[in-house]
């Protein structure tokens, strides 16, 4: 059914039809909506058989989910930003205990500097935990694979960390096609764990493991999350069939296949990359875009493919290794090392900085003339950088967020002139 909703408020929905059992929340920005919404849904009826748990922490909220789903129960929680990182041995816990929990994640900025706004930096906090991590270009999307998440979860016995732009997403209200319980639940069917704390037949999950089988246990994870990548592409197709819409799976390529440029990106840049395209396309200029929808796994052989016959790819990340640069270039470059491509590492967004048309064009028009660096930080402030860069030969230059607020003329989030 098309109702115009807020991103938040769709995913709760879509996640109430998927009948989880327990829900641990607390709340953080950009995503509290979510689980208010869901609160909502179980006072009111419509979800009917949930446990849903008000707890003191992050790290409360993701030990619970560990709880429940050792005992059997389908779990669902969502956080954002520093409470990802408050629960972040428990992250590591989920994924090495192989227990099926989906999480939303809305995208947001890591402090220090606190910022609320969006980037990836959580996400790329965690994408060695052993999670799988997808991510959508859409609320349509967001909806879509939040049900793909609970069923591939499910089968592979992993937990799957769904993300999703914070506020661009989260908080924008677009029309999107809920889907109703029938279709949900010919889809996803019910639960049956591989693995449950039962007192009729006692086990043990989480036993003390030494060097004599550490690797193999942690080989089997890595085994697990390679396996995923066939799972995650046949059950795309299958909910294609289902819900009539092209959603989820390991990638989607935009535009000509033949393209010489191609802009490689994961989340809602894909938005405005398209309408680029648009723009672009009416003038005779002519580029590709490979949207990331797996994060994790990587899915390195389909990437090199979709990428075979470009010549410089321009890959877009809002996130980057501080010390060492893009995280998701690094890794398009590993899954390329075989091809003849040229890779741009262009780091934008940052703690939701605008990313417009206007500025990717100068991208686009700059590849085109073979004019674009190695790697681009993108709409950077060069003169109030090298201020400060001054500014720091005084041993007592003072705090740099501070400083950088004043030469731009900022106090916090409000502008002083």
């Amino acid at each position: 059914m098309l109702q115009q909703i807020s991103g938040s408020i769709a995913v709760a929905e879509a996640i109430a039809l998927c009948r989880p059992e327990v829900i641990p929340c607390y709340p953080i920005t950009p995503q509290t909506h979510i689980v208010e919404h869901l609160s909502e849904l179980i006072k009111s009826g419509q979800l009917k058989g949930c446990t849903y748990e008000n707890v003191e922490s992050e790290f409360a909220s993701l030990s619970l989910c560990i709880g429940s789903s050792g005992a059997g129960a389908r779990t669902y929680t969502a956080t954002a930003s520093q409470g990802l990182l408050f629960m972040m041995e428990a992250v590591y816990n989920a994924s090495g205990l192989s227990l099926p929990i989906v999480m939303t994640l809305g995208n947001r900025a890591i402090g220090a500097p606190i910022n609320i706004w969006n980037d990836h930096s959580d996400a790329m906090s965690a994408r060695d935990a052993g999670w799988i991590q997808l991510f959508v270009e859409s609320n349509q999307q967001a909806v879509d694979v939040h049900i793909q998440a609970f069923r591939l979860a499910e089968a592979l016995s992993l937990p799957v960390m769904v993300n999703m732009d914070g506020f661009i997403l989260t908080h924008a209200v677009t029309r999107i096609d809920i889907p109703n319980q029938q279709q949900v639940d010919g889809f996803l069917p019910p639960l049956v764990p591989r693995q449950q704390l039962d007192v009729r037949a006692p086990i043990t999950i989480g036993a003390m493991v030494g060097p004599d089988a550490f690797t193999e246990v942690r080989y089997l994870a890595h085994h697990a999350q390679k396996q995923a990548l066939a799972v995650i592409e046949q059950q795309a197709a299958e909910f294609e069939q289902i819900f009539g819409r092209d959603s989820g799976g390991l990638v989607k390529y935009y535009g000509n296949e033949n393209a010489e440029i191609v802009f490689v990106a994961m989340g809602s840049v894909i938005g405005s990359l398209r309408e680029m395209q648009r723009q672009t396309a009416e003038e005779g200029i002519d580029f590709g875009i490979l949207s990331l929808r797996s994060f994790r796994p990587f899915p390195a052989q389909v990437i090199s493919l979709a990428l075979g016959k470009a010549k410089s790819a321009i890959v877009f990340e809002k996130s980057f290794a501080v010390g060492m640069g893009g995280v998701l270039t690094s890794e398009v470059h590993m899954a390329t090392e075989a091809n003849d491509l040229k890779i741009h590492s262009v780091i934008g967004g940052l703690g939701g900085r605008s990313i417009t048309i206007k500025s990717l064009r100068k991208l686009l028009d700059a590849a085109l003339k073979n004019e674009l660096p190695n790697e681009t930080f993108m709409d950077l402030d060069t003169a109030t950088v090298e201020r400060e860069i001054e500014r720091q030969q005084d041993q007592a230059s003072g705090p740099v967020a501070e400083n950088i607020l004043r030469d731009v003329g900022v106090v916090s989030a409000s502008k002083t002139h």
